[in-house]
Parts: structure tokens; C-alpha cells; sequence
């Protein structure tokens, strides 16, 4: 990564029985391409009695990403899903005009030890998309593309790169891929990026230049084409990015929308319990006060 313009540390909140290292949206920039959020989850253990139990919460005008290292998390949401998510695989839920869902511990983990530990990301759909009506897709880990170069292991997990094109059905040019070494490597990929592009370090390090970056960063490049750098022993990173869009995108809480009268809309929806409902489900998240970002 000879180009870094931005380096963005990790900053840990504690949402329950678990930490929560947040990532996107920072500051000092607010998207990489169409990525608006990126959350690390854990490591985290949990004994027999925590659980994750996320209530139905609403989201507008993006399509989530769950990717999970370890664990394990059952999805249900209004469309009518209940599917659990395993390690590797990849759960894309696009909220469009509006979609609910919950994220619990599957019933038959609830009683024992378990570890949690994996990515929530969040992109933006397009202007002309954002009030499209709402979907789900899983993909099984066998199913996202996997290969190896120079001794190098990469998985395009979302988007297009390498002349591959992931399962997962994005809704703007976009990547997000997984590159894991276990001897140290340089790494030049510049020439198959495009748009905006950022590295987060899970595990390990890399070096660009006479700089050391260590786990639990971001790095944002000034030119994704000229992403070059190199991969330490036993390191895992991921990259993401793609085109920017021409408009702003506002965020409140779990709503995004270039449009601020869509999320006041749907401000007042989910006080009012107008959105459609999760099957099975009584619980709700209650709307937070912060201003709209």
C-alpha cells in the first residue's frame, strides 16, 4: 500500500456480551466506494449463559454483509428467512425500501461455550435503488471463489476482481477480498482494484515502505491501482472498495439513503411499528435520538 492517505484504528465499543471494534464510518471519511460501515465482531467467548440476542431492528437503502471467522448466527427477518450463518459463508440481506431483521444465538448453542467472531458491513445501494423492494441471499462457503498464487490464498467474498466474480449479488462495481499468507509476501494487486480502496489488517501485519501496520487498522489509499505492499508471515487482511457514488449518503442508526426524507419516513414508520414484521418475533429495538451524520 505505497499510497496510504488514511489510516483508520479500531475503536472498541461493548454492545452486550461482546465487543464490537468499529471501523467505517470515521470521521475523516465517511465511505470507501460503496462501503458505509464495517464492523469487527469479538473474538469474543461466551459461556453457557451469554447469548447474542439482537432484537428486530429495521434498515433502509443498503444490503448488509455478514462473514463470520467463528460461529454462529440465526438470521430471521420480515421476508419470512430463518437461516443460520456459518464460518465462510456469507449471509447479503439488501434492505431496500425497508426490511427488519433479528441476529440471536441458534437455540442449540444457547446452553454451552461458544466463540463469536467475524465482519457486519454495510453497503450502500445506488440512488435509482435504494426503494427497491427488499431481498436475501446465502451463499455457502464452497460457493465463494478461492485460489492461490505464489503461495498466496485469496477469496473474492463480494464484487468482482481478478477477472472472478463472487455469487453474492451487489448492486454496484464493488470487491471484497480475503488474502492470507503464511510466509511473508509482497503483494502487487493494483492493476486489478478500481475505484476507492481500503485494507483492514485482522490478523498479522504488513509493510509498505519502512512502515510497520499492525492488526486492528484500516488503511485507506490515495490511488487503489497503485495498492501494493507486503504481507507478513501468518497474516490475514482483507480489501475492499469500489466506485464512489456522485451523491452523498446520509446515515442514521440503521438507515442510509441519499435522500434525508426517506430516513425521516422511516423514522416515524418504525416508531409507529409500521414495518413489516420478523415471523415469530415480539421484541423490537427502539428508535435512538442522534442526528441524522
Amino acid at each position: 500500500m505505497s499510497n496510504i492517505s488514511l489510516i483508520i484504528e479500531e475503536r472498541a465499543a461493548n454492545i452486550g456480551n461482546f465487543m464490537v471494534g468499529r471501523l467505517l464510518p470515521f470521521r475523516e471519511k465517511r465511505a470507501v466506494g460503496p462501503f458505509v460501515f464495517i464492523d469487527h465482531m469479538g473474538p469474543a467467548h461466551l459461556n453457557q449463559y451469554q447469548n447474542m440476542d439482537v432484537p428486530p431492528h429495521p434498515h433502509i437503502g443498503l444490503s448488509t454483509l455478514t462473514f463470520l471467522f467463528e460461529g454462529s448466527i440465526m438470521h430471521r427477518d420480515s421476508l419470512g428467512t430463518e437461516l443460520e450463518i456459518k464460518p465462510g459463508a456469507v449471509n447479503w440481506m439488501t434492505a431496500g425500501k425497508g426490511i427488519v431483521h433479528s441476529e440471536r444465538t441458534p437455540e442449540y448453542l444457547r446452553h454451552s461455550d461458544k466463540m463469536l467472531h467475524g465482519l457486519q458491513i454495510w453497503v450502500a445501494l445506488p440512488k435509482e435503488l435504494e426503494q427497491m423492494d427488499p431481498n436475501f441471499t446465502h451463499v455457502e462457503a464452497q460457493d465463494i471463489p478461492a485460489w492461490e498464487e505464489n503461495g498466496v490464498s485469496y477469496k473474492l467474498i463480494a464484487g468482482e476482481a481478478f477477472g472472478k466474480k463472487s455469487p453474492v449479488p451487489v448492486y454496484s462495481p464493488l470487491y471484497f477480498i480475503e488474502i492470507k499468507s503464511k510466509e511473508a509476501k509482497k503483494i502487487n494487486i493494483g492493476k486489478d482494484l478500481f475505484g476507492e480502496s481500503g485494507l483492514y489488517i485482522l490478523e498479522g501485519s504488513i509493510k509498505s515502505g519502512e512502515h510497520v501496520y499492525d492488526p486492528k487498522q484500516i488503511l485507506i489509499t490515495s490511488d487503489s491501482t497503485l495498492c501494493e505492499f507486503e504481507i507478513e508471515a501468518n497474516s490475514t487482511v482483507y480489501i475492499f472498495g469500489g466506485q464512489p457514488f456522485p451523491e452523498e449518503h446520509f446515515i442514521f442508526w440503521n438507515f442510509v439513503s441519499s435522500d434525508k426524507n426517506l430516513i425521516e419516513k422511516a423514522k416515524q414508520d418504525w416508531t409507529a411499528q409500521t414495518f413489516p414484521k420478523v415471523p415469530g418475533e415480539t421484541e423490537f429495538v427502539p428508535l435512538p435520538e442522534p442526528r441524522i451524520k
